[in-house]
């Protein structure tokens, strides 16, 4: 042993030894304010775990960050639009979020005001 705990990831996590952004800067997800949200995106538009990361950041209320290449208002954009609306709050972590499932875009990020 050297002296770490070792943690095993199951379940609705597992997901995350996968996910790119476990090799970068963790910072770069979570930039100061007025920050670029760039670099953190272009890592998530390739990363094979986004949806899976979007959907736990929604399960799990995310406030903080870059999650599933998408920042906190965006979130709440996804979190209310009309395809996700009535789908369980406590829907399981590791499926696909409403949006992905019925193929409907959300327009988050698309320039629109709040």
């Amino acid at each position: 042993m050297t002296g770490l705990d070792v943690v095993s990831i199951t379940g609705a996590t597992a997901w995350m030894a996968e996910a790119l952004c476990a090799q970068v800067d963790p910072e770069l997800f979570v930039p100061d304010t007025g920050g670029s949200t760039r670099p953190a995106k272009q890592v998530c538009a390739t990363c094979p775990v986004r949806t899976e990361c979007l959907a736990y950041a929604l399960a799990h209320r995310e406030r903080f960050g870059i999650w599933g290449g998408v920042v906190e208002r965006e979130r709440r954009r996804i979190k209310y639009h009309p395809a996700y609306q009535g789908q369980a709050e406590d829907r399981a972590a590791d499926r696909p979020t409403p949006l992905a499932e019925t193929g409907q875009r959300c327009r988050a990020g698309a320039g629109e005001a709040a």
